[in-house]
């Protein structure tokens, strides 16, 4: 289904879709309810991947902006996959870099 299509059938803009995707706006309880109805889905299948309630701190922020963001996901786990030491500092320093301009 295409945002456009989605968006229509929730009320909402393709805009307004776009960035509940992105994360650049939350979803209010009863639209994620909407959206479930609409998709045909359980809600708990938005969630999928994230970790059990309960849990807090900054690792559950990342969490979320990651299943939000598959260029983050991606970024996270290429950076695993690199051997710990020089070459993550490396990439890091770059990273910092690109990040400052």
């Amino acid at each position: 289904m295409s945002q456009q299509v989605l968006g229509e059938r929730l009320g909402l803009t393709f805009q307004q879709v776009q960035k509940y995707e992105r994360g650049t706006n939350r979803v209010s309880a009863s639209k994620l309810h909407e959206a479930a109805l609409v998709l045909g889905v359980s809600i708990s299948d938005f969630f999928e991947g994230l970790p059990a309630s309960g849990a807090d701190g900054p690792s559950d922020s990342l969490t979320v902006k990651m299943s939000a963001e598959p260029d983050l996901r991606r970024l996270v786990s290429l950076y695993q996959a690199i051997p710990k030491g020089e070459s993550r500092k490396r990439l890091l320093d770059l990273v910092e870099v690109m990040a400052r301009h």
